[in-house]
């Protein structure tokens, strides 16, 4: 199972995403809930790092399948936005194939 994190601040600012596990929906190579997970997170990540100036530190690990962003500061504007379709994306997949194979927590800080 895939656990998406979300963390938030008391003020409703995005502090930290991370990406942890494959889904198991399928084999390797052919987990279709694993790939969307996957590709969302990636493209999140590198929109922020890529269209806004938000200052961050990754963690990435492949074998275990962690992908961590947190935030230094307060994330702008854009990179609120992008989190908030990241979100999205990831609240239909779970919609879609159950928390069997995805799981996103919410946390506060």
């Amino acid at each position: 199972m895939t656990t998406i994190t979300i963390t938030k601040t008391s003020d409703d600012n995005y502090r930290e995403i991370e990406c942890n596990g494959h889904a198991g929906y399928a084999e390797y190579g052919e987990d279709i809930v694993c790939a969307a997970v996957s590709v969302l997170t990636i493209n999140t990540v590198n929109s922020i790092e890529q269209l806004t100036k938000d200052k961050t530190k990754l963690f990435e690990s492949e074998n275990d399948g962690i992908i961590r962003l947190t935030f230094n500061d307060i994330p702008s504007k854009e990179a609120d936005l992008l989190l908030r379709s990241f979100e999205l994306g990831v609240k239909g997949i779970s919609d879609q194939y159950g928390k069997k194979f995805l799981n996103i927590k919410f946390r506060r800080v």
